[in-house]
């Protein structure tokens, strides 16, 4: 299993920029793999990944995610090409099909028949940064247009590596198996060692249908990591961001994360939290987020109990471990606990 550090969204505030390239810097000191940066309605992961690829030298770079309907996958390949191209060949791509609330709300995009629109994207990426000449006979990405002057074209700038890790965000059975048919590796949330197994099942179905085995594939789980002696407390900085996608990441009807923790176990846990996340009691949801869930899911505590996390994650089928570290706490803090993770990962021997 290898390290890694997910700064999630980056923030308008100065003080808050700083103190994230200062964590990258760290991370890439204390021997980290790679460093990835997220999307939503705020800054883009594009230009943040540019700007700590020219301030890292050897760390890796990821997009955790670049937002499907905020791109076409032709733009998306540009990107993940130049990117790669400006590093020396270190960035990874991850995309997501975001929700319906940012498809529809904020790029004007129909969330209609998501899993149908990402294998066509993936399939146009594919070819694009393959440099192939690209002609798609798409519904959702038809390229060129068959009633224009459009002609195919293939990318013109040169990747360093002949092929760009594409790692496919999926939470729902269907979109797992699609990233273990067309994606080179998944990007998870909220991942427990218990139900990770019946996780991967549907990412080996997707595998077993190219002939492929899970030999190679990248598992990548995104932890908040909180370090100190009261668990309790502990846990109590992650609520904020486990209520806000377990509650208010969708609609009633259509969030993925509250799906996937009813499926984890936590049905009337999950009911409870949207209704009050919704109904804007926020610190109600925060605190009707289960510790259990928070615990399985979060690095708590200290060195020796996040080690035998780590271990279980790795047991698990993560091979990739990113670490995520709740923006509340002062920079002093948030880099404390970095170097506290990297000495769990040392004693949980799980180093690949």
């Amino acid at each position: 299993m290898k390290l890694a550090l997910n700064l999630g969204y980056w923030s308008g505030e100065a003080a808050t920029n700083t103190a994230n390239i200062e964590l990258a810097l760290e991370a890439e000191r204390l021997g980290f793999d790679s460093v990835w940066a997220a999307e939503a309605y705020g800054s883009d992961a594009a230009t943040v990944l540019s700007w700590i690829g020219a301030k890292t030298e050897r760390i890796g770079l990821g997009s955790a995610i670049f937002q499907i309907p905020g791109r076409t996958p032709a733009l998306t390949s540009m990107t993940a090409a130049t990117l790669d191209a400006l590093s020396g060949g270190r960035f990874r791509l991850g995309i997501g099909v975001s929700g319906p609330q940012v498809s529809e709300g904020w790029h004007g995009v129909r969330f209609d028949a998501p899993l149908a629109r990402t294998r066509e994207y993936l399939e146009v990426l594919r070819m694009a940064l393959g440099r192939e000449v690209v002609k798609h006979d798409g519904v959702h990405y038809p390229l060129p247009l068959p009633d224009g002057p459009g002609r195919a074209l293939r990318l013109t700038i040169h990747p360093v590596r002949d092929e760009i890790p594409i790692l496919l965000a999926a939470v729902g059975p269907k979109n797992l198996e699609l990233a273990g048919e067309l994606a080179d590796g998944w990007l998870a949330v909220f991942l427990a060692p218990d139900f990770a197994p019946e996780q991967i099942s549907h990412i080996q179905t997707g595998r077993d249908k190219v002939g492929k085995t899970m030999e190679g594939f990248e598992v990548m789980s995104t932890m908040p990591i909180v370090p100190g002696r009261d668990l309790e407390m502990c846990a109590n900085l992650v609520r904020p961001y486990a209520a806000l996608y377990v509650g208010g990441m969708g609609s009633r009807d259509k969030n993925f994360y509250n799906n996937l923790v009813v499926r984890m176990g936590y049905e009337k846990e999950a009911e409870e939290v949207q209704d009050k996340y919704l109904a804007r009691d926020y610190d109600g949801a925060m605190m009707a987020i289960p510790f259990d869930f928070l615990d399985q899911t979060s690095l708590l505590g200290g060195p020796d109990r996040m080690a035998e996390k780590m271990q279980a994650h790795a047991a698990a089928g993560v091979t990739t471990l990113a670490l995520a570290l709740p923006d509340s706490v002062p920079t002093e803090a948030r880099i404390k606990a970095l170097r506290m993770g990297a000495e769990a990962f040392d004693k949980a021997g799980v180093a690949s």
